[in-house]
């Protein structure tokens, strides 16, 4: 009889461990996969700003990355594009601009002000290239204008 018992409880543990191995390949899948399907919406590349700061270490919810596919608005207010409740980032703190191909950033006369490569973008609007550095609050993005590969 203890021995019956101890074969059920290892083929029991066996098939556990498969399960939690199934679930952490289908949390990755799924990860990668909402990825490459934001901002995209089967219409081709569309820019994006991604995190630099570790998210962990930020007291309020933050996305790994915003797509930028047309003009759009950060700040603390839930009318703007991309909402961020970070203390330091006013409720209108920048704009996003889509012009001709290129892609601007516009301080909105935020309180801490918004930089661009460590320079003020100020309220005209700045040029924004692939791999410039954003700073907005306690925040640091890239902004990433490549196609994925």
């Amino acid at each position: 009889m203890p021995v019956i018992v101890s074969t059920i409880l290892k083929y029991v543990f066996v098939v556990i461990i498969y399960l939690f191995i199934f679930g952490v390949i289908r949390l990755i899948y799924l990860d990668i996969n909402s990825i490459n399907r934001k901002g995209t919406g089967g219409k081709g590349h569309y820019p994006y700003i991604k995190l630099i700061n570790i998210r962990e270490n930020l007291g309020f919810k933050v996305d790994e990355t915003y797509h930028i596919d047309k003009d759009i608005e950060i700040g603390r207010l839930n009318k703007n594009g991309i909402v961020i409740n970070d203390p330091y980032i006013s409720s209108r703190h920048a704009r996003f601009i889509v012009r001709d191909g290129k892609y601007y950033i516009e301080d909105q006369g935020s309180t801490n002000g918004t930089l661009v490569n460590g320079m003020a973008a100020g309220r005209q609007e700045t040029c924004l290239n692939d791999g410039d550095k954003i700073h907005m609050g306690q925040l640091d993005f890239l902004f990433v204008d490549r196609p994925h590969v």
